[in-house]
């Protein structure tokens, strides 16, 4: 199994070559190059965030990657995790459905074409140790810790610190220096 472990300036520049593809001016949000990519962010997230103490039932448990209402991305990150760890743990991909309980999970993508889910997603895991990810200026403002968002024509991500904190979730000043954006705690 690979690890993230010792691979850190070889995962930046590998992240940052991957987010830094241009992504085709005209190119629907669903495009190939752009689920690779994210599904990509979505794999290294889960080495550079620190959860609290009792996120995990076992030392051995995976790292939880919930996929909600995308079905493609979820085929590609399973292809992109397969035979991959993150600190240590193995990981591995849950699609998740409306109504779907949420224990277990620590990363989870929402889509923004589906307001009224991403609403319901975003408020049952408010509060609880799941790093949510959206691609949403609407949905990052509904309370996503993480939003991609396409900045001359390549995926990027910003980040919101305040929602991590409700979260009780650390994310490394590494992955933050390669963010867009980061929107501080408001002290």
């Amino acid at each position: 199994m690979r690890t993230l472990q010792g691979r850190r300036p070889v995962f930046w520049v590998a992240l940052l070559l991957a987010a830094l593809l241009p992504l085709l001016a005209h190119a629907q949000s669903g495009s190939t190059l752009e689920r690779q990519v994210k599904a990509a962010y979505l794999y290294k997230f889960a080495g550079f965030v620190e959860w609290p103490e009792g996120s995990f039932g076992r030392p051995d448990a995976p790292i939880v990657i919930g996929v909600a209402g995308a079905d493609p991305l979820a085929e590609q990150l399973e292809q992109t995790v397969a035979g991959h760890t993150a600190n240590g743990r193995p990981l591995q991909v849950k699609r998740v459905r409306r109504g779907d309980s949420l224990a277990g999970i620590h990363i989870l993508f929402i889509p923004a074409q589906d307001k009224a889910l991403a609403q319901e997603l975003l408020s049952a895991s408010r509060g609880q140790p799941v790093l949510t990810v959206t691609d949403g200026d609407e949905t990052f403002g509904m309370g996503s810790m993480i939003n991609f968002v396409i900045a001359d024509e390549r995926l990027r991500f910003e980040v919101s610190l305040k929602h991590a904190a409700v979260a009780r979730l650390k994310i490394s000043a590494r992955m933050l220096s390669a963010a867009l954006r980061v929107q501080q705690v408001a002290g």
